[in-house]
């Protein structure tokens, strides 16, 4: 007996890994970053005003999304998660900081949102749902 899935056009499926894998890496290496506390990184939160809690925190989250962003069964949660994680640096940069540096969270944030909805089959399997979002 086969299970029912819905099936997805190839070019779909490439573009997801495509953004994974990047995202993937993306995320890795600013995570990373952060939790050995790169001087850029140590700055830009410094000027945030929070303290440095908050770098470790987001850097934990960056390197377990980017991790999970390589599984397909999780690729769609983790880009959801990364996703607000992102959106949340957009909002610092442009409010808080006041700098440009919200580009590069900027496309981010819609590569992440296009994982999490490519990926919906799999994040609604994974909450149990069961079906597509």
């Amino acid at each position: 007996m086969t299970e029912d899935r819905p099936t997805r056009p190839l070019s779909l499926i490439v573009t997801s890994w495509m953004l994974q894998t990047v995202g993937a890496a993306v995320f890795l290496l600013v995570g990373v970053g952060k939790l050995l506390a790169w001087p850029d990184h140590v700055a830009i939160f410094s000027e945030i005003g929070v303290g440095q809690w908050l770098r470790y925190a987001v850097g934990a989250a960056e390197v377990a999304g980017g991790v999970l962003l390589l599984v397909p069964r999780t690729a769609g949660l983790a880009a959801l998660g990364l996703a607000a994680v992102v959106a949340g640096a957009v909002l610092t940069h442009v409010f808080v900081l006041m700098d440009q540096g919200w580009v590069l969270p900027l496309a981010l944030t819609a590569a992440m949102a296009a994982v999490a909805w490519i990926r919906r089959p799999e994040t609604a399997r994974l909450i149990g749902r069961g079906t597509v979002l």
